[in-house]
């Protein structure tokens, strides 16, 4: 599941974290960064068992209405909201997971304090447009099931300010990840179909075992080359002095560098294009254009050198650099989480 879109991004906060944070071995460094993936992991069941928690919610819903109506003596005629939401193929599907019910299991009811967040997300939704077509369906078909909580969980989880902020309070680990891991539940919800079992496994942690050798050895790799990819850093700047940069560009384009020392089969664009897309969320707002500069630059030399195979010149002209700005930037998208100098694996 973790891909490396999420190994540069963890990468990079570690990498920060253990320059702030002095003292640390490489080792001690590398069980934060393994932890802090494996939280990413535990995030991405959260948010699946967000979904069996929106259909318990039904199920109460449906059930408490009916006895009220059963005391009342009167009737509920046909299907309720409530009753459609609870009846949902692929969250039945969901509820009966074996793994999610573990994980449940284990976690003890994980949504039990966020009553009031899972009840005004379920009214939200059932009251949407989105649920309101599909009300109007005559044959609740698998497909349609899986459709509609696809789409309540793209309009109305992705980009939640509420949740990200409950997120947020559970776990430090957890602020910048949800973005990445919203689109791997998006992807479980379409693994599912209408023969899946309850033994259906769900995304692995690591798709595989050379994603989590590329983790171990790109952390490890800048921290003891650290002060090569400095130089390199220092050299391809430009007629900007190292230590006017932003910290976090450095941090960026080391990582970045050494990327491209010790991947080969890694093409150059993808390494250069990734670190881009992360200076352009955690850095200042001049930081990609100046960046991309500096990694062309490199790169062009390292090749030169003999110490790469990649030309850069097969990537596109790239735009007009601008220096760096020095100033902290204004408030953007997200930003970025730096570990408590005392967070270990063993304190979350």
């Amino acid at each position: 599941m973790i891909n490396r879109e999420l190994i540069r991004l963890k990468v990079v906060q570690l990498v920060y974290a253990n320059y702030k944070n002095e003292g640390k071995t490489v080792d001690v460094a590398m069980q934060e960064l393994m932890f802090s993936l494996a939280k990413s992991y535990e995030l991405y069941k959260y948010l699946l068992t967000l979904l069996v928690a929106l259909r318990d919610y039904a199920v109460r819903k449906d059930e408490s209405n009916r006895n009220r109506a059963q005391r009342l003596g009167t009737s509920i005629g046909g299907d309720t909201p409530d009753a459609r939401f609870a009846a949902n193929a692929l969250l039945q599907q969901l509820a009966d997971n074996e793994a999610l019910a573990e994980y449940i299991e284990k976690e003890k009811k994980p949504w039990p304090e966020e009553d009031g967040f899972v009840k005004k997300l379920y009214d939200q939704m059932v009251e949407s447009d989105i649920f309101a077509m599909y009300l109007t369906k005559e044959d609740f078909a698998y497909e349609a099931d899986r459709e509609v909580v696809r789409k309540l969980y793209k309009t109305f989880v992705c980009n939640c300010d509420d949740l990200d902020a409950m997120l947020e309070d559970h776990s430090l680990y957890w602020n910048d990840d949800k973005e990445i891991i919203d689109s791997f539940v998006l992807k479980t919800i379409k693994r599912f179909g209408p023969d899946t079992t309850a033994s259906q496994p769900l995304l692995p942690q690591f798709a595989t075992d050379d994603d989590r050798v590329f983790a171990e050895s790109l952390f490890t790799l800048t921290l003891k080359q650290h002060d090569e990819l400095e130089e390199l850093v220092r050299t391809n700047c430009r007629n900007w002095k190292l230590e006017r940069m932003p910290f976090m560009d450095v941090i960026i384009a080391e990582i970045a560098i050494c990327e491209l020392l010790n991947f080969p089969t890694i093409p150059l664009s993808v390494t250069i294009n990734e670190y881009l897309d992360i200076a352009k969320v955690y850095s200042t707002p001049r930081s990609a254009s100046f960046l991309n500069g500096l990694l062309d630059h490199t790169a062009r030399q390292l090749f030169n050198e003999g110490r790469i195979m990649k030309r850069a010149d097969e990537r596109p002209a790239r735009p007009e650099v601008q220096e760096p700005v020095a100033e902290a930037p204004k408030p953007r998208r997200r930003k970025i989480s730096r570990p408590a100098a005392s967070a270990t694996p063993a304190g979350e």
